[in-house]
């Protein structure tokens, strides 16, 4: 899980039509590359869809100076002019040091959710959460009622059912409605 330090790294590009199988096996390569830099914490690929040619890529570092280190190392420089020609548009890239992102990062083809439509999602997700949870929680542990363990418990597993389950389901079941 992150942490305060992270900082996010999010690298938008936009293929030419038919490129995705060739840009496919060149993220095979710049993956594992960027992870054997000191302070990676992970990658996540966000893949185009339908009607578009645009990836963006999600990669976080414990410090920016470790990001720094990659973004202006020589492999990603040679990794990247290599996927140059398949490009319609230059190599973006955005430094965030938010710790997380609920929905896709804004990108310029990419607009980020208006933050109503983010807030009524996030309600819909944490509002039964928090009300099912520490009822099924005090049915198992009724000798745990009311106590610092049980309340942690209940925000431990609301936080992984939103994070994990709940939010991946709901973003991607209102998808459309959320890019209007």
């Amino acid at each position: 899980m992150a942490d305060n330090n992270t900082v996010t790294l999010v690298i938008t590009h936009a293929l030419k039509a038919g490129q995705a199988a060739r840009y496919e096996q060149w993220l095979e390569k710049i993956m594992p590359t960027a992870a054997r830099y000191p302070g990676h914490r992970g990658v996540h690929v966000i893949r185009p869809t339908a009607g578009n040619d645009v990836y963006n890529i999600v990669i976080r570092f414990d410090t920016l100076e470790n990001l720094t280190a990659w973004t202006k190392s020589a492999e990603r420089e040679a990794l990247v002019e290599e996927i140059k020609p398949i490009l319609s548009l230059d190599d973006h890239l955005e430094v965030r040091t938010e710790n997380a992102f609920w929905f896709t990062p804004e990108t310029p083809t990419v607009k980020r959710p208006a933050q109503w439509k983010q807030f009524l999602i996030t309600l819909a997700v944490i509002f039964p959460s928090t009300n099912i949870v520490p009822r099924i929680t005090a049915l198992i542990f009724p000798s745990m009622h009311g106590s610092l363990l049980l309340h942690f418990i209940n925000d431990a597993l609301v936080v992984a059912l939103v994070v994990w389950l709940w939010m991946p389901i709901m973003t991607r079941l209102f998808a459309g409605w959320l890019k209007k």
